[in-house]
């Protein structure tokens, strides 16, 4: 887990990986107060791919801190890059060394949705804006969301995991 060579090729990749998850996050994506939609999971499979589930995880806390310090919308809560570092040993332990199939993304994307965003980040957003947990309003957009989303995300893992020489960029990092 942490034997991995750290050399300059593996910082820069980590680097670049975890800048392209900020401007997915910050820059392209979608937020208000009790919905945030983006697509820095994308960057988040490569990483995944490529480094397991620490060094995801590590890298996917570092972005958020990052995206959140430069180019926030919202009030920094360290919950929320808690959140963040469970979802990229998520990422680490379904793609790690294994087939990006749809069977896992499926699986993958459904632990994220399960745990992340209708566990933890409505116990987050009602510690921050003192939303009750039995409101409504904020479950109606957090189930729309993950229906809508479970789908997408997972197409697009498979898609873009089938597309990216993850064999040739692994041997590099080795």
């Amino acid at each position: 887990m942490l034997k991995k060579k750290i050399d300059a090729h593996f910082i820069a990749t980590m680097g670049l990986l975890i800048g392209l998850m900020v401007v997915l996050s910050q820059v392209l994506g979608f937020e208000t107060q009790l919905l945030k939609i983006t697509f820095d999971f994308i960057p988040e499979v490569v990483m995944a791919s490529l480094f397991g589930p620490f060094w995801t995880a590590v890298g996917a806390a570092v972005a958020d801190i990052i995206g959140n310090t430069l180019l926030g919308k919202a009030p920094f809560f360290i919950g929320f890059t808690l959140n963040s570092f469970i979802a990229g040993g998520i990422y680490g332990y379904f793609f790690y060394k294994k087939p990006i199939t749809i069977k896992n993304a499926f699986l993958c994307v459904l632990c994220n949705t399960l745990l992340i965003s209708l566990c933890l980040t409505p116990i987050w957003l009602s510690m921050m804006y003192k939303i009750p947990l039995t409101d409504a309003k904020l479950w109606s957009i957090r189930l729309l969301k993950a229906v809508i989303m479970l789908p997408v995300q997972t197409g697009l893992i498979v898609f873009f995991g089938n597309a990216l020489p993850f064999k040739r960029l692994a041997k590099n990092l080795v």
